[in-house]
């Protein structure tokens, strides 16, 4: 897994090339909504996508993590079936309910039944690399999705240059990466995390959520300011030296999310001394995002050190879909 993480910046890169390189089928026509179907490892590019896209697209842009997909799917839909191993059967069926509808629908997988079915359509397909935990292939899958909206003209081609700014920003800055998500991981060890940032950026706090969970065996949550001052912030009442709030922050974060960001510390201080902030670097928003992911994917295979754990199995998860696979 660490081999991995190390090789994302190429993997941004490799990914690049695939998205300039593949040439649609599907012609560029008008749609009334976007939906980006998948789950775990490949969908959470869709998730940090739809935060990119927030003050972008003029339709509505939702990532599905189910077996079905909503009522408004339709001919005018654009359905973005994202599966890394082509076999996960939640975003089998929402596929075959899009394909029901009339949406057009665009897949990006490494292959298995979802490009199978994508060939028996004659669908367009992207195919990324095979062969690893999806959960190390975030940056096929987004950069991917980013291509398709690209294609069907909802953003521009900024993007492109944005993520190869931030490949090379991470390239730059590699040993200072690690030695610093190493420093994060020591304070992390043997305390419940609680991962908060703003609402813009809450895909890469379920990335880094996630990514506790499955690399460093960890339970954890994460919520966004300002929606957790509304509730979660009456839950600080009792002593919490157990837990360690780890904050994501960016220097251009609005301005009363940033107030709110420090009120907020004032209430965690009284319940726990180990607060946590994690300042993004870069211009770009995907500068700022790539940096925040590369450094936490960091934290938690650093995490599985110390906790004497392999990264890379997930032998709870190969369970549950033996036990499905019985019904």
């Amino acid at each position: 897994m660490k081999n991995l993480i190390l090789k994302f910046p190429a993997q941004l890169q490799e990914a690049l090339s695939i998205g300039q390189k593949y040439e649609f089928k599907s012609a560029v026509k008008e749609f009334s909504n976007v939906v980006v179907t998948g789950l775990g490892g490949s969908g959470i590019g869709g998730s940090i996508v739809q935060n990119y896209v927030f003050d972008k697209l003029s339709i509505p842009f939702l990532v599905n993590k189910d077996y079905s997909l909503p009522a408004f799917i339709s001919d005018k839909s654009l359905v973005l079936v994202c599966s890394y191993s082509g076999n996960t059967e939640e975003t089998l069926e929402s596929m075959h309910h899009a394909l029901d509808k009339g949406a057009t629908v665009v897949c990006i997988t490494s292959g298995g039944k979802v490009a199978a079915l994508a060939g028996e359509n004659g669908l367009d397909c992207i195919i990324v690399p095979g062969g690893m935990p999806p959960r190390s292939c975030l940056g096929y899958s987004l950069v991917q999705i980013l291509y398709v909206i690209n294609h069907f003209g909802l953003i521009g081609d900024s993007f492109k240059t944005e993520i190869h700014a931030a490949l090379e920003m991470l390239i730059e800055n590699s040993e200072a990466i690690q030695t610093d998500a190493m420093e994060v991981a020591r304070k992390l060890f043997g305390k419940l995390p609680i991962i908060y940032s703003s609402g813009a950026y809450e895909g890469v706090a379920i990335r880094f959520r996630q990514q506790l969970n499955e690399n460093s065996k960890m339970l954890c949550w994460h919520a966004v300011i300002p929606e957790m001052n509304h509730n979660e912030l009456v839950g600080w009442r009792d002593e919490a030296d157990d837990k360690c709030v780890v904050i994501l922050r960016n220097h251009d974060d609005y301005t009363r999310v940033q107030t709110r960001i420090e009120i907020n510390k004032q209430v965690f201080e009284k319940h726990t001394n180990n607060i946590l902030e994690i300042y993004s670097q870069g211009n770009s928003y995907w500068e700022k995002a790539f940096y925040l992911i590369h450094l936490t994917d960091w934290v938690s295979v650093d995490l599985a050190d110390l906790r004497n754990l392999d990264a890379t199995e997930v032998r709870v998860i190969d369970f549950l879909k033996g036990e499905l696979a019985k019904v």
